[in-house]
Parts: C-alpha cells; sequence; structure tokens
C-alpha cells in the first residue's frame, strides 16, 4: 500500500478541512463557537482518521480506521446542513461543500470495499 500522503481520499479530505477552516473563521461562525468547533473536528477527523488507518499494521485496523472516517464525513454533512439552515452558509457554499463531502464518503467507502474483496482471507482469518 501507498503511503497515506499519495491517496486522493486524504488529499481531498484535507484540502476540505482547511477551505472549511477559512470560511468558518468569518461570521457568523466566530459567534458560534460550539458549531464551528464542531464542523472543525469533523472535517478535521475525516483526513486524520484515514492517515492513522494508514499507519497500521492490518488490514482490519485499516478497515475501521476509513469507517470512522466515514462516519465523520456524515457528521460533517449534518453539521453544514444546520449551518446553511440557520443562515450561516448560503445555498451555494451549503451545495458545493455538501457535494465534497458527499463524493469523498463515497471515494471512502470505495476503498473500503476494495481492501475488503483484496483481503477477505485475511479480514475473515482475523474475525475468528
Amino acid at each position: 500500500m501507498r503511503n497515506f500522503e499519495e491517496l486522493d481520499i486524504w488529499k481531498q479530505g484535507c484540502q476540505l478541512a482547511i477551505d472549511l477552516y477559512g470560511v468558518t473563521e468569518k461570521e457568523p461562525f466566530t459567534k458560534d463557537f460550539g458549531l464551528r468547533d464542531q464542523i472543525r473536528r469533523s472535517a478535521v477527523s475525516i483526513p486524520s482518521n484515514i492517515s492513522e488507518k494508514k499507519e497500521r499494521e492490518t488490514v482490519k485496523e485499516l478497515v475501521r480506521y476509513l469507517y470512522i472516517s466515514k462516519g465523520s464525513a456524515g457528521e460533517l454533512k449534518t453539521h453544514l446542513y444546520i449551518a446553511q439552515q440557520i443562515g450561516y452558509l448560503d445555498v451555494a457554499a451549503y451545495s458545493d461543500f455538501a457535494g465534497r463531502v458527499t463524493t469523498l464518503a463515497k471515494q471512502i467507502g470505495g476503498f473500503i470495499r476494495k481492501l475488503k474483496g483484496t483481503h477477505a482471507t485475511e479480514l475473515a482469518d482475523h474475525n475468528e
């Protein structure tokens, strides 16, 4: 397997987090520390779990951390939806970010499926 820095899903996750940091450092996010921090934490969690799982030694651990990363994407999408509904994000910004999160989650899911298919025997052996 390649280093995590070479994975497109890691690169996209990092760029998404960076872009969201830029948006959330401005009004009205500066006054809503709770939602701002939740958005930032869930955004950073996506690439962080990808990199953490890539440093693990077993495929089972890799898959587990990818699922955590995918879960963080779902959490982020919810935070973004709430931010749009309360007027912190306009429809265009919400659509852009939500679309990027959805695409990234699908790509992570595809990577999970690939790992499970390629390493089915190894994963089955760890479950016994």
